[in-house]
């Protein structure tokens, strides 16, 4: 339904997208994740037909988005970061000048009734959009997307200054509009992403560094090699004797999580199995081990790993500068 094929966009001798190609098929929701500035709004603005490419085709429904726009934008619905609302007309006004100026030719009562019982705004049709709360200005952003029944929705942050609550019910009109829409969300919330995306493109400095499905991303970029355990007794003694292990690399000590039980990250040498290792160490000296598991990475490492190279961030770096104190060195 989208496909972005060799798209690059350059300012200069700048290039803010370098070479990206990625597919959005059909009923699915795709994440489009990137750290500011990574060329991510770029991307969505070729896509909508705000920018032109410098070279690459960008495809919505098999029409070039450059060489036929108008036919291509008719199949977008799209949701900037601040919804383009009028605020000194009602929703019902708005809705009807954004179906005017779409051109749309569905039966504009039962649409714009269908519209409104899907974002639940039925209640507020008659009110200025000035005096709606901003979970409801948003609702209505969806709205004037909505309108036309396009097939491709482009939402860009969609619940950013929404409440709990909002965010939930934004979440949940996403995932039941991208049954039956191609979307591609973009979002910095982590969880959202993992919440209501089906798959998962993460750009970095102009180019795409990662796209999968959201439920095997983390699991394919993850170390099996890499294990959490918990375990009671000493922390240092136990850090002792899985340090002895002739196949481990590194232990570090990562938090108490109760008393006299404390979580160790432990890395064996890659490709080596040290689960079994692990237990008869701890069970000679009766330590119990509470749980142990592989350290399979989280969206938000994933995408640090991606985009900054650094997974964990504080625990080993702040571990490496105690020993340097220790041993007489400057942080």
């Amino acid at each position: 339904m989208i496909e972005v094929k060799n798209l690059t966009k350059s300012y200069g001798s700048k290039k803010a997208v370098n070479d990206i190609s990625f597919k959005a098929e059909e009923g699915q929701v795709l994440g489009f994740l990137g750290p500011n500035g990574a060329g991510k709004s770029t991307t969505m603005n070729i896509l909508t037909g705000y920018l032109s490419s410098t070279e690459g085709q960008a495809f919505i429904d098999g029409i070039d988005i450059l060489e036929d726009p108008i036919k291509a934008k008719k199949l977008i619905g799209y949701l900037p970061e601040q919804p383009p609302l009028y605020f000194d007309m009602t929703v019902d006004e708005y809705l009807n000048f954004v179906y005017g100026l779409k051109g749309c030719k569905l039966p504009k009562k039962s649409h714009l009734n269908e519209i409104c019982e899907i974002v639940k705004i039925t209640d507020v049709r008659k009110r200025l959009i000035k005096n709606l709360s901003k979970g409801y200005k948003q609702r209505v952003g969806f709205a004037q997307a909505l309108v036309g029944n396009p097939k491709v929705l482009i939402l860009d942050e969609p619940t950013v200054g929404l409440d709990p609550k909002q965010i939930i019910e934004i979440r949940t009109l996403i995932k039941k509009l991208g049954k039956n829409h191609t979307v591609i969300l973009s979002s910095h919330i982590l969880p959202e992403v993992q919440a209501v995306c089906d798959r998962i493109v993460v750009i970095n400095k102009g180019r795409i560094v990662a796209n999968g499905n959201t439920d095997t991303l983390a699991k394919n970029l993850s170390a099996d090699h890499k294990l959490v355990l918990h375990a009671e007794g000493s922390a240092e003694e136990i850090k002792k004797l899985l340090d002895s292990i002739p196949q481990m690399e590194r232990v570090y000590i990562a938090k108490q999580v109760e008393e006299k039980v404390n979580e160790f990250h432990l890395e064996a040498k890659e490709g080596v199995d040290i689960r079994r290792e692990v237990f008869k160490k701890l069970a000679s000296r009766n330590y119990p081990i509470l749980m142990m598991r592989s350290n399979e990475l989280t969206l938000e490492e994933v995408f640090l790993k991606l985009t900054t190279g650094d997974v964990y961030g504080g625990a080993e770096k702040i571990e490496a500068k105690f020993e340097r104190i220790s041993k007489g060195g400057n942080l």
